[in-house]
């Protein structure tokens, strides 16, 4: 998402959060409307079902998730145009820790031996990348957390169709939005590379990954789900680098190696099944 965030660094970080959480939500509206009605409307008796205290308990973490997935939007907006691309990165280097160790306390999700080895090695890429200023270190954290904290919240909360799940807390999103854009009073963007650039943010980094998150967490755990998320700051990394043309220090290079190494160790087992899988046909 660095690419289409930069495209209109000169924008507010703000502004940039609230049309990209105003045109998803349109966005997934429309599409739920249209495609999806009869989920919607089964979604909602199944809540007028609940009992009292399990419906104050679903608004509970639908509101906590919007909070939280607004603030990690926030901070990774600023991080990117203000910061660096790297900070942003390592954000989400450090998350999958985060999450992993929550889900191990929290969920009471257990850690093989070989995923705990994995875990380290990763901590120890993560520290060793965590040279610079300690402001871009306590963002990434930032960061970091917010996420972290939505993905355990995600598995906690089930029984709604992930849509439906998004498109509420997109709404609460809005509900803060769309006051706000009328107490800023800042002119509304006419240039149509920018409406090009909030809908590509929208669509395909903000509707698309997160229901992929969460229908993935239906699927597997959180710890796993956090430790293939090593995989947006590789990316990130690389565009870093061979994109935005930021300087990299050579110690670098090495702990984004041992972070490959342990995304491939934590999910040794799903490999293994996997080429057995193949061979075996």
């Amino acid at each position: 998402m660095a690419i289409p965030v930069r495209w209109v660094k000169e924008y507010p970080a703000e502004d940039i959060l609230y049309y990209r959480i105003l045109i998803a939500l349109i966005v997934l509206w429309l599409f739920i409307f249209l495609f999806r009605f009869e989920f919607l409307k089964r979604d909602i008796a199944v809540f007028k079902q609940l009992p009292r205290y399990r419906q104050n308990q679903t608004i509970g973490l639908t509101v906590l998730a919007s909070v939280l997935i607004f603030g990690n939007w926030f901070t990774y907006i600023y991080a990117v145009n203000h910061i660096s691309v790297q900070s942003a990165a390592f954000a989400y280097l450090i998350c999958p820790l985060i999450t992993s160790i929550a889900a191990f306390f929290i969920l009471k999700e257990q850690l093989s031996p070989l995923k705990r080895v994995a875990l380290g090695i990763a901590l120890i890429s993560a520290v060793t990348l965590a040279s610079g200023s300690f402001i871009d270190v306590l963002w990434s954290i930032s960061i970091a957390s917010l996420y972290a904290l939505y993905l355990i919240i995600q598995r906690a909360s089930q029984g709604f169709d992930k849509l439906n799940t998004l498109v509420f807390q997109l709404t609460l999103c809005a509900l803060f939005v769309i006051p706000k854009l009328f107490i800023n009073q800042h002119a509304v963007p006419k240039e149509p590379f920018f409406w090009f650039s909030i809908l590509t943010i929208a669509v395909i980094f903000t509707i698309i990954p997160l229901f992929f998150s969460m229908y993935a967490l239906t699927r597997i755990s959180s710890s796993t789900a956090g430790v293939l998320l090593y995989v947006n700051p590789l990316i990130g990394f690389t565009l870093a680098i061979v994109y935005f043309q930021e300087p990299v220090a050579p110690h670098k290079y090495v702990a984004y190696t041992f972070i490959l190494f342990a995304i491939v160790l934590f999910n040794w087992g799903t490999l293994k099944k996997f080429i057995k899988g193949k061979s075996g046909r």
